[in-house]
């Protein structure tokens, strides 16, 4: 298996500031490899909240997180504000996955992955198809 290439901050239309904190450190002094997952879930609801589309309290739809995967290339620590960087992958039917990048300081990414949302109805978890306004929205930031 090859190892990818960090990308750039130029190669994702969407940037999120987040703020390390206190607790994200590990043992090693360094974000823990758990943290990155917290950030990218956190940098893409926040995201899907400002364009209106995710009422995680009571929206009709939810995602469901089905697949992550991440690669490190620096290290990132306490107390440092990072930016995170989404763009779209993949968009299917109920499913969509997300590229997504964590950024120190420097131009290149700090740790980079994938994530993949099912959308489901909210009672029955069954997935379903989501709205125009989403795919549109999936369209505008797609890679």
């Amino acid at each position: 298996m090859s190892r990818p290439t960090p990308m750039s901050r130029g190669d994702f239309p969407v940037h999120r500031r987040l703020q390390t904190r206190w607790s994200d450190n590990d043992a090693y002094g360094h974000m823990n490899n758990t943290v990155h997952y917290q950030l990218f879930d956190t940098a893409i609801n926040h995201w899907l909240m400002e364009q209106g589309l995710l009422d995680f309290r009571q929206g009709e739809i939810v995602g469901l997180v089905v697949e992550t995967g991440c690669s490190y290339f620096a290290e990132l620590a306490f107390p440092q504000e990072i930016t995170a960087g989404i763009a779209v992958e993949k968009i299917g039917n109920s499913s969509v996955t997300y590229r997504i990048a964590l950024f120190g300081q420097g131009e290149t990414a700090a740790a980079q992955g994938r994530f993949t949302h099912v959308y489901v109805d909210r009672v029955s978890r069954r997935p379903v198809s989501f709205p125009q306004n989403w795919r549109d929205a999936f369209l505008e930031i797609q890679l």
